[in-house]
C-alpha cells in the first residue's frame, strides 16, 4: 500500500479516537526525578495466586527505586480478560500491603500516569497502533484459527519455526480494497506486527544482570491488538513502559526469549529503550528425586504467600531473605551489622545471582531468629500479639492478660554479647514460652519434659522458701545457690563434683536443673534466675507442689 493507502486504512479501523500521540506524549511527561533515579514497576496479571517469586519481584522493584531516589508503581496488566479470577487484584494490592512493600504511586495508590489498569487504556494502545498502520509496521490480518493451526502444524513437521512470518504471513500485503472488502463482509481480525526483522541476522542486548545477550532478529509477525481491539502483552507492556517512563523493567528470566520482539518493538515506536534485569528462578532440590527444580504451588508449601503470613514470619524478616536472594552478599552484611536496616544497604545488580537461587529453609529461620534476637522485648510482645489477634485470638487474649510478665520473658537475655535465639516466627512464642502463663503451665505441666530424673521436691521447697533471695543480681544469687549446695552435700560446681565424685551427692547445677524442670517443666530455658524474678516465691512454690503431684 502507498502511505496515503495506510492513512485512509488507519482512519477506516480506527476513526473515532479522542486523541492522537501527540496528545499521550504531552499527557505523560517526562517525570522530574534526579539524574539516576530508577523507575521500576511491579505489573502482575489477576490470573492467580500471588507467590513468592512474585513478592520477590516486587521487593527487588521498590529497593532499587527507593535506593536511587527513583518511582516504583503498580500496574494491573488486565489484557487477559478469559484467564482473569475473581478477586484477583484485590489479591494482588492486599498482598503488597500485607508485606510492607508498598508503591508509591500505581492502581489504588494513585499518581499522575493513570490510569494504572490496563483494561482502561485500550484508546490509548489503538492510537499508537493506527500510526504503525500509517508507518507500514502493522496491518490487518483476517486469518481463521483454523488457518493458524494449519499452519503450525505444517511448521511442527517441517521443523521450522513457529508462527506467522514470511510465506505464512498471508494477509501482510493485502491490498486496501481486500482489506475493506473483508471487513464489510464482516470478517473478524487482529493487528499484527508487520516486522521487518531477518531472523539471519543479530541483536545484542545487555542485560543488568545477564549482561550481554546475543539473539535472532525477531521476524514473526506477533498480534499486536486482539480481536476484541486489546493489546497483548508485548505491546501494552511497550506502551505502557514508555509513557510512564519506567526506566527498568525487573522480571523472571522466563521473558529473557521475548526480548528481540520488545526491543524491535522499541524500536518501531520510537521509544528510548528501558532497561532489562532478569532475575533468576527461585529453585530448590526435590527431596524425592534428589534434582534441583523450580520452587513449585503444588509440591512447596513456600512457594505461596499465605504460608509466610499463616506461621508468623516476621514481614521484615522475610524482607532478610528476599534481600539474600537480590543479592548475594545482603546476608554477610547484615549479621556484621547490627544497628543496620536493609534500607543503609545499597543493592547492585552485579550481585544478583544468574544462574538461579535455591530455596534455602535453613537461612530463612536463620534471618527470622536473628531478627527476633535483636528486637525488644515489647517489640517481640507487640507484634505477636498483632499476630495472634489475627490468627489465634485465644492466645492473644492471654498475652493482653500478661502483658508485662511477657515483655518481661522476651526480655531475658537480651542485652548480653550473644542474645537468645530461640523464635524465628510469631507462631513459635506459644510454645516456647508456654511456661510463662500460670493456665498454660498448668495445662501442659510437665509434657514437654524430655528427661527421665525425678527430683527432691523437699529440698527445692526448702531452698526457696528459706534460701532464695530474688532482691539481688543475678551473680549474688548464684554464689548463695552454691553456699545452700555445699551445706546439703552438693558441690558448688561441677569441676568439684567430677574430681571427687564420691564426696558429693551432685553439684549445683544439678540444684538449678531440678528447679529449671519444675518452673518451667524443660530441661532447657532462658536464664533461671530472669525466670524466678518475673515468677516470685509464690508462683514458684505453686509449680513445685504441682510438680509434686504430677511426677
Amino acid at each position: 500500500m502507498t502511505e496515503n493507502e495506510r492513512k485512509e486504512l488507519a482512519d477506516l479501523l480506527y476513526p473515532n479516537l479522542s486523541h492522537d500521540i501527540k496528545y499521550y506524549e504531552e499527557r505523560y511527561p517526562e517525570r522530574k526525578l534526579p539524574k539516576g533515579a530508577m523507575v521500576t514497576r511491579y505489573a502482575p496479571s489477576p490470573t492467580g495466586s500471588v507467590h513468592l517469586g512474585n513478592l520477590l519481584s516486587a521487593f527487588a522493584d521498590m529497593v532499587y527505586a527507593r535506593q536511587s531516589k527513583g518511582s516504583f508503581y503498580l500496574r494491573i496488566e488486565d489484557t487477559d480478560q478469559k484467564r482473569m479470577i475473581e478477586g484477583g487484584i484485590e489479591n494482588i494490592t492486599g498482598v503488597l500491603h500485607d508485606f510492607d512493600i508498598l508503591p508509591n504511586e500505581g492502581y489504588s495508590f494513585g499518581g499522575e500516569y493513570d490510569p494504572y489498569i490496563q483494561s482502561e487504556r485500550t484508546e490509548i494502545y489503538q492510537t499508537y497502533i493506527k500510526d504503525l498502520i500509517v508507518r507500514g509496521y502493522a496491518y490487518p490480518c483476517f486469518m481463521s484459527e483454523e488457518e493458524i493451526q494449519n499452519i503450525r502444524e505444517e511448521q511442527e513437521i517441517n521443523k521450522t519455526k513457529i508462527g506467522i512470518y514470511g510465506v505464512y504471513a498471508v494477509d501482510r500485503d493485502l491490498s486496501l480494497e481486500e482489506v475493506k472488502e473483508r471487513i464489510a463482509n464482516g470478517q473478524e481480525y487482529v493487528i499484527r506486527l508487520k516486522s521487518p526483522g531477518d531472523a539471519s541476522k543479530e541483536i545484542e542486548v545487555v542485560d543488568c544482570i545477564k549482561g550481554k545477550m546475543k539473539f535472532p532478529e525477531h521476524n514473526v509477525d506477533t498480534v499486536l491488538l486482539k480481536k476484541d481491539g486489546t493489546p497483548t502483552y508485548h505491546f501494552a507492556h511497550a506502551i505502557d513502559d514508555h509513557l510512564m517512563h519506567t526506566t527498568h523493567v525487573i522480571r523472571g528470566d522466563e521473558w529473557v526469549s521475548s526480548l528481540p520482539l520488545h526491543v524491535q518493538l522499541f524500536e518501531l515506536l520510537g521509544f528510548e529503550p528501558v532497561r532489562y534485569a532478569h532475575i533468576a528462578p527461585i529453585t530448590i532440590k526435590d527431596q524425592e528425586t534428589g534434582n534441583i527444580r523450580k520452587i513449585s504451588k503444588r509440591k512447596d508449601p513456600w512457594f505461596g504467600v499465605k504460608y509466610y503470613d499463616e506461621n508468623g514470619i516476621p514481614i521484615e524478616a522475610l524482607h532478610l531473605y528476599l534481600a539474600t536472594i537480590t543479592n548475594t552478599n545482603f546476608e554477610e552484611w547484615y549479621l556484621n551489622n547490627e544497628d543496620k536496616k536493609i534500607e543503609d544497604f545499597e543493592f547492585s545488580f552485579e550481585k544478583q545471582a544468574i544462574g538461579g537461587t535455591s530455596f534455602d529453609e535453613a537461612k530463612l529461620v536463620n534471618l527470622c531468629k536473628t531478627y527476633f534476637s535483636r528486637k525488644s522485648g515489647k517489640e517481640v510482645y507487640e507484634e505477636t500479639h498483632k499476630w495472634a489477634e489475627k490468627h489465634d485470638p485465644d492466645y492473644a487474649n492471654l498475652l493482653e492478660k500478661h502483658k508485662e510478665d511477657m515483655i518481661g520473658f522476651f526480655n531475658i537475655e537480651k542485652d548480653g554479647p550473644r542474645p537468645r535465639k530461640d523464635i524465628a516466627k510469631y507462631s513459635d512464642v506459644k510454645e516456647e514460652f508456654s511456661y510463662a502463663i500460670d493456665s498454660m503451665f498448668e495445662k501442659e505441666a510437665y509434657k514437654k519434659y524430655d528427661g527421665d530424673k525425678t527430683y527432691d521436691t523437699d529440698l527445692i521447697l526448702d531452698y526457696i522458701n528459706n534460701d532464695l533471695e530474688l532482691d539481688c543480681n543475678n551473680e549474688e544469687w548464684f554464689n548463695a545457690i552454691k553456699l545452700f549446695a555445699l551445706r546439703n552435700g552438693y558441690a558448688a560446681s561441677p569441676k568439684d563434683y567430677k574430681n571427687n565424685p564420691d564426696s558429693y551427692k551432685g553439684h549445683v547445677g544439678d540444684i538449678c536443673e531440678a528447679i529449671r524442670v519444675m518452673i518451667t517443666g524443660r530441661l532447657k530455658s532462658p536464664d533461671l534466675f530472669s525466670i524466678m524474678k518475673i515468677l516470685g516465691k509464690d508462683r514458684i512454690i505453686q509449680r513445685i507442689n504441682l510438680y509434686k503431684k504430677t511426677i
